[in-house]
């Protein structure tokens, strides 16, 4: 990895010794774990590796350190934070080579855990001395870029409440009470989606963009999306009331949210979601984004991620299991 090359989707990385770049974020959410942190530093440059932690001081900063390890021709970039921390680091290394290793430690971690990374030694070890090299797209919404899923109507209120009364880190029961709000107040505006100029929808509904295969709390709402295929996955629930929507949400944490007439879902390059009814939000990767209308287009093979090795009969590492009872119920940090 000292060379940096065009890197395949199923290559694995040198086990050269390296130089890396340690980007850690020591205010993303409640799951940091400095000294699992530092113990992964020490591991590194007892195996002969070089490497540099540093703590930013803001989310531009983070980008600004991985600007500069790009600069410098790492073997690889590090970082631990939450999905708003690694997401400036990947916009920043967008187009290079270098492989990012992601060590989560925010409140949700979507795409971390989507691709088989809790934050524990070994496994990151395990990534860097012999995992795979995943391509990662981005979504590109008006200008601003995510990585796992971007949520229009419903799902943006919610974000846009919690974010209006947060102060400091976001836990699990600060959404409670902003979607128990949305729940009871939510209008379901009528929202036309057109996806690669097909037109899936123009009528009341959820609207979901997605990256990655699952959401907040492992739910599963694009089974099928992969981070690397250089599309996105639109999912779209019809949804005029709020009868439909709990019939929704139990058929989603059942995993029974098929492809009848209720639930589209389409693989594409470019959507376009707009409505007539102003103001509706949207949500990407957890942060309030621009109103609708919106222009969404993949950006394919935008930056490079590292990941375990894969089990045995699988092509790559699956999904983190159980990683929210982990991490909220039984309180256990990084090892």
């Amino acid at each position: 990895m000292n060379n940096p090359r065009e890197i395949d989707r199923n290559d694995t990385p040198s086990q050269a010794v390296g130089d890396y770049q340690l980007i850690v974020n020591p205010k993303s959410g409640s799951h940091l774990n400095i000294s699992g942190i530092r113990a992964l530093r020490d591991r590194l440059r007892q195996l002969g590796h070089r490497v540099e932690l540093t703590l930013t001081e803001s989310l531009e900063h983070a980008g600004i350190l991985a600007g500069e390890a790009v600069a410098r021709g790492v073997s690889g970039v590090i970082v631990a934070g939450g999905d708003g921390t690694v997401r400036d680091v990947v916009d920043a290394m967008a187009g290079s080579t270098i492989p990012i290793l992601i060590v989560p430690s925010g409140t949700e971690n979507l795409l971390a855990t989507d691709i088989g990374l809790d934050g524990g030694l070994e496994r990151s070890l395990s990534a860097l001395a012999g995992g795979q090299v995943r391509n990662l797209d981005l979504g590109n919404a008006n200008g601003r870029h995510f990585m796992a899923i971007a949520g229009i109507g419903f799902d943006g209120e919610i974000i846009r409440r919690t974010h209006a009364v947060r102060s400091g880190h976001v836990s699990p029961m600060d959404y409670v009470w902003p979607i128990c709000q949305t729940f009871w107040g939510y209008q379901f505006p009528s929202i036309r989606v057109e996806a690669d100029g097909d037109v899936l929808c123009d009528e009341p509904a959820l609207v979901f963009v997605c990256n990655i295969a699952r959401y907040a709390v492992g739910l599963r709402l694009s089974p099928d999306a992969d981070c690397g295929d250089g599309e996105l996955d639109v999912c779209i629930y019809r949804c005029r009331n709020r009868l439909q929507l709990l019939r929704h949400s139990v058929h989603t944490v059942l995993k029974r949210s098929g492809r009848g007439s209720d639930v589209i879902r389409k693989r594409c390059k470019r959507l376009n979601i707009s409505s007539e009814t102003g103001g509706v939000p949207v949500q990407l990767d957890g942060d309030p984004g621009p109103e609708l209308p919106l222009t969404i287009e993949v950006i394919p093979r935008a930056a490079r991620l590292l990941t375990p090795p894969p089990p045995p009969g699988k092509e790559f590492c699956p999904p983190v299991r159980f990683y929210y009872l982990k991490r909220w119920v039984l309180g256990r940090g990084q090892g």
